[in-house]
């Protein structure tokens, strides 16, 4: 049992350090992410191969809880990630609107100034 207990702080320490760099990640860099999740498991897996017994059985459980913590906080970053782009441009579209309504109050140049200026702050 001595073993696991100093296996046990290196699997929560290699799959927190990937599911950190995890974290904001898209597309093809989440998918290295969990690959890397991946693979850091078959190599966990693999130290419980000398084990015996009960060990063993500590040693395969815990590789897997570590791998599916890693994935799930991967998981959570990612959709953290998705929603905060989504509120931001939420929250630019609204400003945009409001601006838009103030130049609409103006009339001639200052108009065509004031939508020019906030078409480029907007990139619209």
């Amino acid at each position: 049992m001595k073993l696991s207990k100093t296996i046990c702080p290196a699997f929560a320490l290699c799959f927190s350090v990937l599911a950190f760099q995890a974290s904001a990640q898209t597309g093809a860099a989440a998918v290295r992410t969990n690959d890397q999740i991946d693979n850091q498991y078959k190599m966990d897996k693999k130290q419980c191969d000398g084990m015996k017994g009960n060990q063993k059985d500590v040693c395969q459980q815990q590789a897997e809880a570590t791998r599916d913590k890693a994935k799930a906080d991967a998981k959570a970053a990612k959709e953290k990630a998705e929603a905060s782009h989504d509120a931001a441009k939420t929250r630019n579209d609204a400003d945009y609107k409001v601006g838009k309504e103030k130049c609409d109050a103006m009339s001639g140049n200052a108009k065509d100034a004031c939508m020019a200026d906030l078409k480029t702050r907007y990139n619209k």
